[in-house]
């Protein structure tokens, strides 16, 4: 869609479908360009939440930052992801790229498409994995929305939590999440949870509880990736981070050359709700093993309480959808 703006008062606007294709393509291609020229790291909490890899089983909850959504689109295409893009204009051309890169994804707005992007994620969720962008598309900027703590809960799927950083990249500043852009062969860097389970049948005040715990982790990995990209240490279990398709490497290195703290060690990736975690990661991420359902959980299962309960909602989507999926949902 082309808006053209007039000195007048009116505005016309000319809505082309072959040009958001068009622009989806070459925005694909602008991506793969650009984001290809990057060095990726990662440090895993449990390798096996990365769907790149066989011994992922099981579909899951990926969340992120808005502001990165150029990392993980260029590095996971094709790997049975289905990504939540609102029903807006201004998200045509993002999803046509979305499409180009190995994508699937599902419209809707609570304004727009909002039982049916429910009726969506549901079925999707049964054979692939999700993604969204718990602080978009409007904000605030790194404020986690409950939407995907809500939909975690309801279907019994893991939330996995992964901060994204690059060095020094140049930034959007009047866009509302100050949208990251990488310099060209600058690193890239990510820090993982393992899975995250949420309890079933969680009021307003559990969900409350469990959102802000989950903001922080998230800001906490974020940060993490940030800093270690922008000071090119080495950390003692990184490894390459290869896009879907390319020879995956190991990297060992018993080297420590760091001042950032490795809260996403083999041991502690999210120490989120472990006791095991304490004096391994930091300390405010270390929380009481028993603090919502009073077993033990490691490596961020949180409270998972027994089989998975992936039927909750069973096979029909409720008429009055609950206020807080509300925040699930991209506003327009």
């Amino acid at each position: 869609m082309f808006a053209i703006h007039q000195p007048l008062a009116t505005t016309m606007k000319i809505e082309s479908p072959f040009l958001n294709k068009l622009g989806g393509l070459l925005g694909s291609a602008a991506v793969r360009w650009w984001m290809g020229t990057l060095d990726y790291k990662i440090v895993y909490c449990d390798r096996t939440i990365d769907p790149i890899f066989p011994e992922c089983r099981g579909q899951k909850i990926y969340i992120f930052w808005h502001e990165y959504i150029l990392f993980p689109l260029y590095l996971r295409g094709h790997c049975n992801l289905a990504m939540l893009l609102s029903r807006h204009r201004d998200a045509e051309i993002l999803s046509h790229a979305a499409h180009h890169l190995g994508f699937d994804f599902v419209r809707g707005s609570t304004n727009r498409g909002g039982v049916a992007a429910l009726r969506a994620l549901l079925a999707k969720s049964r054979t692939m994995h999700l993604t969204i962008t718990p602080d978009g598309p409007r904000g605030p900027r790194r404020r986690l929305a409950p939407g995907c703590v809500y939909l975690a809960s309801k279907l019994g799927l893991p939330l996995v939590v992964m901060g994204f950083g690059y060095d020094r990249p140049c930034r959007i500043r009047t866009a509302w999440d100050q949208f990251a852009i990488p310099r060209c062969y600058s690193r890239a860097r990510a820090v993982t949870s393992g899975e995250i389970f949420v309890p079933p049948d969680l009021d307003r005040h559990g969900l409350e509880h469990f959102r802000q715990r989950i903001e922080r982790l998230l800001n906490r990995l974020t940060a993490e990736a940030e800093a270690w990209a922008e000071s090119g240490t080495r950390k003692t279990e990184q490894e390459n981070f290869e896009r879907h398709g390319a020879p995956l490497r190991r990297e060992r290195t018993n080297d420590w050359l760091g001042c950032v703290a490795p809260i996403a060690s083999s041991r502690c990736a999210v120490a989120l709700f472990s006791n095991e975690a304490k004096g391994a990661c930091h300390e405010e991420q270390a929380l009481p093993a028993t603090d919502c359902c009073g077993s033990s959980s490691s490596y961020g299962r949180v409270c998972h309480g027994g089989a998975a309960h992936a039927g909750v909602m069973g096979p029909g989507v409720p008429t009055a959808i609950p206020l807080i999926f509300d925040s699930l949902l991209p506003r327009v």
